[in-house]
């Protein structure tokens, strides 16, 4: 019966068949046949039996269900796998397993996982950054206020608060294509690493198979793959679960009541925000997004434990790795996905915005202004005191910062009432942001165009 929410509350089918029982399998089999065909090329293996093996070696004849079965007796899932392998092979079943230990085959099997993995978040990573970078065009011009400490700060564009996020992400999709050939990694000298099962041509015949599996192959080991490798892999979904959730969790903040600048899309003729408040618009997809992304982080820590491993190899990483892979992994496709979808809908009230800078009363200009009267002649610290004293009389008195300014005999005296107008216009006050979105999208395109 279904157990696990992945069971059926999140992940794509298609990611999570990498990870099934079956994908599991399958590619057990593969990393099995990819070894008779390198003993085939060494001369060990002739093609006639190669054949018969390569025939054999699909899920649908040698199945999951079969080496379950004989697992149960025999207490071994990979000499359970040679076994079924064998049932079927005849004469030619002599060749299986040639030369290898159980974790050749288990490591080199999930690498064609994560190989397969990275493959499928790469694409979802290309797609949100693509639709971050168009939304990042489009309000490239869009003003908005800037907010640190959680306080209105200076006046930032729409578009530059997405190119930020665009960027991050373009610096994960480098990541991740630069530490591929690292992380993608089998192993193929059996034992303890030193290839003597293998003979002479050990260390061939393991660059061969893993070649021909269309892995990298790695200079030494011991039983096992470098467990650093799995290490990198977990850090970087990890990351990028970081990325997305800090990108959800400003649209959920924008979305807040009293902010009301950007959000969730709703279907207002069928979405039900709550059971009793049926005003509620809520962004339950950023919300579901984001808890997601914390379980994916959850899992960095048995990740770092399962590096840990006794001399040459012990067995206290296997039953967590099939948590920790399989599910960060599956789970990240997933927050990516509702990402882009989040990012797609999103509607944005240019209205609100420009409400919120002018529900500031001028705060947010006094940078231009103390600039401004810098520019003049003023020093920046008789400047700046000018504007701390004006603008606290602002807050004081809720009144308009432009006409307290107005009043006051060193700005008065330094700026005509046109140039106060155009200092405290906001839009005046966006510096290079417009540059900035268009070179970050230009490189944004350009970096998810390549063919990796």
């Amino acid at each position: 019966m279904p157990f696990s929410p992945l069971d059926y509350r999140y992940g794509s089918e298609e990611f999570k068949s990498v990870w099934t029982e079956e994908g599991r399998h399958k590619r057990q089999l593969d990393v099995e046949r990819a070894l008779i065909w390198a003993h085939m090329k060494l001369g060990k293996v002739s093609k006639e039996d190669y054949l018969v093996i390569e025939a054999i070696a699909k899920p649908e004849i040698v199945t999951a269900k079969r080496v379950k079965e004989i697992e149960d007796e025999t207490k071994h899932d990979i000499m359970a796998l040679t076994k079924a392998m064998s049932e079927k092979a005849g004469d030619s079943g002599w060749c299986i397993h040639l030369g290898a230990t159980s974790n050749d085959i288990v490591d080199t099997a999930v690498a064609l996982q994560i190989k397969d993995s990275i493959n499928l978040l790469r694409k979802r990573l290309v797609s949100l950054i693509e639709v971050c970078a168009n939304l990042s065009l489009k309000h490239k011009s869009t003003v908005m206020l800037g907010r640190t400490h959680g306080q209105a700060a200076v006046p930032i564009t729409f578009g530059l608060k997405v190119a930020v996020w665009t960027d991050e992400l373009v610096r994960q999709l480098n990541r991740i294509d630069q530490s591929k050939e690292r992380i993608c990694v089998g192993k193929f000298l059996g034992a303890v690493g030193t290839g003597a099962a293998q003979g002479e041509n050990a260390r061939e015949l393991q660059r061969l198979v893993l070649t021909h599996l269309g892995l990298g192959v790695p200079l030494v080991t011991t039983q096992v793959v470098g467990r650093d490798r799995y290490t990198e892999f977990m850090s970087w979904m990890c990351n990028v679960s970081t990325s997305c959730e800090k990108i959800l969790q400003e649209i959920r903040n924008l979305q807040r009541t009293e902010i009301g600048e950007v959000g969730e899309g709703f279907d207002i003729k069928k979405q039900v925000g709550s059971s009793t408040m049926a005003h509620k618009r809520n962004p339950i997809m950023s919300e579901n997004a984001c808890g997601l992304a914390r379980i994916v982080r959850s899992f960095m820590m048995p990740t770092w434990e399962n590096a840990l491993l006794w001399h040459e190899r012990d067995l206290a990483n296997s039953s967590s790795e099939r948590f920790t892979l399989s599910h960060a992994s599956t789970l990240l496709d997933d927050v990516l996905r509702k990402t882009t979808i989040v990012l797609t809908n999103l509607w944005v009230d240019k209205d609100r915005m420009i409400e919120n800078i002018n529900s500031q009363k001028g705060l947010v200009m006094a940078e231009k202004v103390m600039l401004a009267l810098v520019e003049k002649g003023v020093t920046r610290e008789d400047s700046h005191e000018v504007l701390r004293e004006a603008s606290m009389e602002s807050i004081s008195k809720n009144e308009e910062l432009i006409d307290i300014c107005a009043r006051n005999p060193t700005v008065a005296t330094k700026l005509t009432a046109a140039e106060l107008e155009e200092v405290f216009e906001p839009k005046n006050h966006l510096g290079v942001s417009i540059e900035l979105v268009e070179e970050c999208v230009t490189k944004a395109m350009k970096e998810i165009s390549k063919q990796i």
